[in-house]
């Protein structure tokens, strides 16, 4: 772990003034939580190599509490005591705070308080005894064949997309359901990630690990006329190598493209709530729906351990009655 920053010196007996947070980022936090806390979080994503993602959702609930314990006059982790983490779930709970929230609060504070015990800057660990917060193992939320059929010809006219937002959106769309890509993963493409055939794709993961996913007839058609067609005028002004790019020239970024899945959503007559992530669930249950292994879904999923893929196997009770009453003799 890398060292933390040298902490100014204050004139004995004088009481640090904590700065007023990023300017207007927030409420007051004293300067050793926060400084320690910076440490932290520099050494999850240098040496850690944690997501920009996970970096900001431990920054935002680790700020949080430091803002609760100065309150509370609390000056210096070593001040941390197992009641104030009791209170502060407690407190998070009674504002109304999801147990998903709670636990990934406790989370954090856990990993900043074992930091801080492996460079000797605290003796215990105050969390030790803490249980995580019991989680509902929630379904996620998948789309029928049906819709997602409606979803990807949303911007198609006539069977063709009548224009470059068109063919860029639709190919984007395609690329999420055909290889189950995570929204980051489909803009994190670039053209050296694509073969001349476009029969796969080269997805980069979580923790930069590298997979290759298969494309069907249909995304190889769209990804192709947005490749040889729209993209190419816009990839001239820009040199830009990623795949989906927008007016500009510029990569295409999260928020615009999580607005053209909902505006998909929208013409196709799908409820708005529905996300890019929801292809990637869709891609899953239908894979498995359809006779595929749970390890060749888990590979081309990216995830680390088979039972995050198992979820999906919960998703089509129908399907799994059908097939009992096929093949069982007594069904």
């Amino acid at each position: 772990m890398s060292r933390p920053r040298e902490r100014p010196a204050a004139p004995q007996g004088a009481k640090t003034e904590a700065p007023k947070t990023d300017g207007d980022r927030g409420p007051r936090v004293e300067p050793a939580l926060e400084l320690s806390i910076a440490d932290f979080l520099d050494a999850m994503r240098v040496e850690a190599g944690l997501s920009r993602n996970a970096i900001a959702a431990y920054r935002s609930d680790l700020k949080a509490l430091g803002a609760w314990l100065t309150e509370r006059g609390v000056t210096d982790w070593s001040e941390l005591d197992t009641d104030h983490v009791y209170d502060w779930l407690g407190g998070r709970r009674a504002k109304g705070a999801a147990e998903s929230s709670v636990a990934r609060g406790l989370v954090a504070l856990r990993m900043l308080v074992r930091f801080l015990v492996m460079e000797n800057q605290l003796k215990a660990d105050p969390t030790a005894r803490i249980q995580a917060p019991k989680l509902a193992r929630l379904l996620p939320k998948t789309l029928s064949p049906e819709d997602v059929e409606r979803l990807l010809a949303a911007f198609l006219v006539d069977g063709a997309p009548p224009n470059w937002r068109a063919s860029r959106d639709t190919a984007l769309l395609e690329v999420l359901y055909a290889a189950g890509a995570r929204i980051s993963e489909a803009l994190g493409l670039t053209t050296n990630d694509l073969p001349p055939d476009l029969d796969a794709l080269r997805l980069h993961g979580k923790g930069d690990k590298m997979r290759m996913v298969p494309l069907g007839r249909s995304a190889r058609s769209a990804l192709r006329r947005w490749i040889d067609g729209d993209r190419r005028p816009l990839a001239a002004s820009s040199r830009s190598s990623a795949v989906f790019l927008s007016k500009s020239g510029r990569p295409l970024d999260r928020s615009t493209a999580w607005a053209r899945v909902k505006e998909a959503a929208r013409l196709a007559g799908l409820p708005g709530n529905i996300s890019p992530h929801d292809l990637r669930h869709s891609f899953a249950s239908h894979m498995l729906a359809g006779g595929a292994d749970l390890r060749s879904v888990q590979e081309m999923l990216g995830h680390a351990s088979i039972r995050t893929t198992e979820i999906y196997t919960h998703l089509d009770e129908g399907h799994v009655r059908a097939i009992h009453r096929m093949y069982h003799p007594r069904g």
